[in-house]
């Protein structure tokens, strides 16, 4: 019996050396709007991180955070605490302190494109607008995969807090005034023509009034196959995809070498071999993307992003 095994992960230019792979979704999962996660959140709160509880793993510790202002829900007394969600480890040589681009109203935190598809750690010190709602008596994130749950604000008029602040007033009982409300404060932002940030306010605006986000998966089918942008923040996923993809199709053509031996079990098992330096020549030619191989023939840098292929037994 022969077993094939082959890995095609994304490691992010700021992650290093470790690889990260990406989460998986059901087919139908739509990554909620901005509005869509200001609705369905019970409590939305700015607050410091103080601390942690851990736990026997790291799923298991809580976040402690310093409450410091509610902008829906009531404010909590004293410390409060987020499951699921820990502290960057320190020294934090992968470089998981990275805070949010506070001009990046779209996509999630970096963090949410790797592991469990939700950011769950956090620099101790940083000022963070949280998406919580409550389940068996603990706060935890709301909004699902990749959802803006946990984006570093800068203080309290940062544009995020601005445009969540408006979208927890916006009625959600009564389409037709939601949408005048919407369209009434999106022309008033493009009209401070001299203010950038406004503007991507207004962009930001526009895009609830489009109303739910396609499912995750067909948009990440669109922009692996080039047929539409890569999804904000997701830019360096999109790309493995692409890669694996490739690999994949090399593995079916017959493009690799194997090496194979017998197991203590006596079964044959053979590692496939991919050409990387074939597979990052197609990469620039198709997707544009400037890809050199590394000394160690094992990877693929593409314009930053760096691209692991192990091959094991099964």
């Amino acid at each position: 019996m022969k077993y094939y095994y082959v890995i095609a992960a994304a490691l992010l230019s700021f992650f290093t050396p470790t690889v990260a792979q990406a989460c998986s979704v059901v087919d139908d999962y739509r990554v909620p709007t901005n509005l869509e996660l200001t609705g369905q959140s019970e409590l939305i709160l700015r607050g410091r991180v103080i601390g942690e509880v851990e736990g026997e793993s790291s799923w298991d510790g809580k976040l402690l955070v310093e409450p410091l202002m509610a902008l829906k829900g009531e404010m909590p007394k004293g410390t409060v605490e987020i499951s699921g969600a820990r502290l960057v480890p320190m020294p934090d040589e992968r470089g998981f302190g990275l805070l949010s681009n506070p001009y990046q109203l779209e996509g999630a935190h970096p963090l949410s494109y790797i592991g469990g598809c939700l950011r769950y750690m956090f620099p101790k010190g940083t000022t963070v607008l949280f998406f919580l709602e409550e389940r068996e008596g603990e706060w935890s994130p709301s909004g699902g995969p990749f959802s803006r749950w946990a984006e570093d604000v800068l203080d309290a008029d940062s544009p995020w807090i601005r445009l969540s602040r408006f979208y927890a007033s916006v009625p959600t009982d009564d389409a037709t005034r939601r949408k005048t409300v919407l369209e009434a404060e999106r022309d008033r932002l493009w009209k401070l023509s001299e203010d950038p940030v406004a503007a991507l306010m207004a962009q930001d605006i526009e895009r609830q009034l489009v109303g739910p986000n396609e499912p995750w998966n067909a948009i990440m089918r669109k922009a692996i196959e080039g047929e539409a942008e890569a999804p904000a923040g997701a830019e360096g996923e999109v790309a493995a995809e692409a890669l694996a993809s490739l690999i994949m199709e090399a593995i079916a053509e017959d493009d690799y070498e194997t090496t194979c031996f017998t197991d203590q079990n006596g079964d044959e098992v053979c590692e496939a071999e991919v050409t990387l330096g074939a597979q990052a020549d197609v990469m620039e030619e198709e997707l544009g993307m400037v890809c050199d191989l590394l000394d160690d023939r094992r990877k693929v840098d593409c314009d930053g992003v760096r691209y692991v292929r192990e091959s094991k037994p099964s």
